[in-house]
C-alpha cells in the first residue's frame, strides 16, 4: 500500500504562487507515476502534471509555463511550483501516484483558492 499526503494549499490572490507539496509512503518502489490532479466545484477531476521516473514530466495544457513539477525519488516526495495563479486555478488539488499494475493511490486533497 501506499499513502499521500498533501500541504501547501491556501488562498492567494491572483497572479500570486503557491508550492504544493506530496509525500509519499509506504511501498513507494511501487510508483512510476506521480502528479496532482484537480477537481473544482461541479467539475470532473483533471489531470494538472505528472511526472514518472526518470523526470519525465507532463503537463496540462492550461498551466504550462506557469506550473512546475518536481519529484525527489531520494524523499518520495513531488512539488508542483504554482506560479501566475488565476481564479479559475481554485480547486482541490490531489496527489495521485501509480504504476501500470499498482494503484491510482489518491491524497486526501489540499483546497487552493485563488481571489480575483
Amino acid at each position: 500500500q501506499v499513502q499521500l499526503v498533501e500541504s501547501g494549499g491556501g488562498l492567494v490572490q491572483a497572479g500570486g504562487s503557491l508550492t504544493l507539496s506530496c509525500a509519499a509512503s509506504g511501498s513507494t518502489f511501487l510508483l512510476n507515476v506521480i502528479g496532482w490532479y484537480r477537481q473544482a466545484p461541479g467539475e470532473q477531476r483533471e489531470l494538472v502534471a505528472s511526472v514518472r521516473r526518470g523526470n519525465l514530466a507532463n503537463y496540462a495544457d492550461f498551466v504550462k509555463g506557469r506550473f512546475t513539477i518536481s519529484r525527489d525519488n531520494a524523499k518520495n516526495t513531488v512539488s508542483l511550483q504554482m506560479n501566475s495563479l488565476k481564479p479559475e486555478d481554485t480547486a482541490v488539488y490531489y496527489c495521485n501516484a501509480g504504476s501500470s499494475a499498482y494503484g491510482p493511490y489518491w491524497g486526501q486533497g489540499t483546497q487552493v483558492t485563488i481571489s480575483a
